[in-house]
């Protein structure tokens, strides 16, 4: 039983869990532009499918990472967003315009992006406390978006678009089975930990500008990402792209996502937080501006290995930087907050991409790199504000 309960760790099931998160983000990134422009919407129509889930969040992020943290432990209410979240696309089946579209598909998306911070901030307290790799949790997650990606894109070749829908809810279904065997990722209080020393525990005891700065510059970053999962597949069939070859070129970016969560705590220790944070957007504005001249997929292939640095390696320094500054007490809300920052800017870059993306095609990438370089200037001015730590994003930069 012993050896049984070491196998059965809870890291393995937070993996088994973070594996089948992204799943439907896959699928969506490979097909869903498709299947909504084959359900009679159009590129507007289809950014407010994106972008009106996360404007919702905005007023709901905060409170759903409240509960959490005064919950029991962080699992209750990750277990029953998962819960929602495979159910309710049950409800596309009898949906054919894009009112009752609409409607489900944001009550669909709304529990899913409500736990995501709360999995982050439990699972990454919980490897903070057993000294082990959180990024190592989280790049499964990368993966299991990374094999429906590829999967969708060779499903929907062999068998036809009308495949897309069942293999998505499909998808749902299994994320939210994979929540129940979750563990309980607060500890025991008589456990001995290999916790850090606690942070602010509230959160305006770290709303300062050089805190704040940074993590407003890289959610514009972030926003401009949103556009691959909306548009990407529908400008890149636009351009002659066979369907294979975008659900594999997605998947090349995901690949690169992975990887750089799987070394991020070997190598980021060397670096101040902030630093790396400002690396990756600027890197952003270099990607999309290339995206923006239309270039052929010789060009595309790496283009898509630098998702590495423009979401990966962002994101785990930002996410590491709230932890280093917080204790369990905000963990969900600090969290949370992060989200609500990434959802506010994702609503402007949507709904203004979906609208220029019409006439302006492929061009409209222009935009991204632009509001991407912005995000960078924020990110310097807090650096000049404080000077980040040497020691890097473990030790509070």
């Amino acid at each position: 039983m012993a050896d049984a309960r070491r196998w059965w760790s809870p890291e393995l099931r937070a993996t088994l869990y973070y594996f089948t998160v992204f799943m439907t983000s896959g699928a969506a990134a490979a097909y869903g532009g498709i299947w909504f422009q084959d359900q009679g919407l159009s590129p507007g129509e289809i950014g407010l499918l994106g972008s009106l889930p996360v404007f919702i969040m905005l007023v709901l992020n905060l409170v759903v990472g409240r509960i959490a943290d005064r919950a029991q432990d962080w699992r209750q209410v990750i277990v029953i967003g998962a819960l929602l979240g495979g159910g309710i696309p049950i409800g596309l089946f009898f949906v054919h315009d894009f009112a009752g579209i609409l409607l489900v598909w944001t009550l669909a998306a709304i529990p899913v992006a409500a736990i995501g911070p709360v999995a982050d901030a439990a699972a990454l307290r919980m490897t903070n406390r057993n000294g082990t790799d959180f990024g190592f949790i989280r790049a499964w997650g990368t993966v299991g978006y990374m094999a429906m990606t590829i999967a969708t894109g060779q499903i929907v070749t062999w068998f036809g678009g009308g495949t897309f829908l069942p293999f998505f809810v499909a998808l749902a279904l299994l994320r939210g089975m994979a929540a129940l065997q979750l563990p309980n990722f607060r500890a025991p209080k008589h456990e001995q930990t290999l916790a850090r020393a606690p942070g602010a525990s509230r959160m305006r005891e770290v709303m300062k500008p050089w805190f704040l700065l940074p993590l407003v510059g890289w959610s514009m970053v972030f926003a401009t990402h949103l556009v691959l999962n909306s548009f990407q597949a529908l400008l890149w069939k636009g351009q002659g792209i066979p369907d294979l070859t975008i659900a594999i070129l997605i998947a090349l970016g995901a690949a690169s996502e992975a990887a750089m969560m799987f070394v991020f705590k070997r190598f980021v220790g060397r670096f101040p937080a902030r630093l790396v944070i400002l690396a990756s957007a600027v890197v952003a504005v270099l990607r999309w501006a290339a995206m923006a001249l239309a270039p052929d997929v010789a060009i595309l292939v790496p283009l898509q290995l630098l998702h590495s640095v423009t979401f990966a390696m962002g994101y785990m320094g930002c996410v590491h930087f709230i932890a280093n500054w917080t204790s369990e007490d905000i963990a969900a809300e600090a969290q949370s907050f992060f989200q609500v920052l990434q959802q506010a800017m994702s609503v402007l870059t949507l709904t203004a991409f979906g609208w220029i993306a019409g006439p302006l095609g492929v061009r409209a990438y222009f935009a991204s790199a632009a509001f991407a370089a912005l995000g960078a200037v924020l990110i310097f001015i807090s650096m000049r504000l404080m000077a980040p730590k040497s020691q890097g994003a473990q030790a509070h930069a």
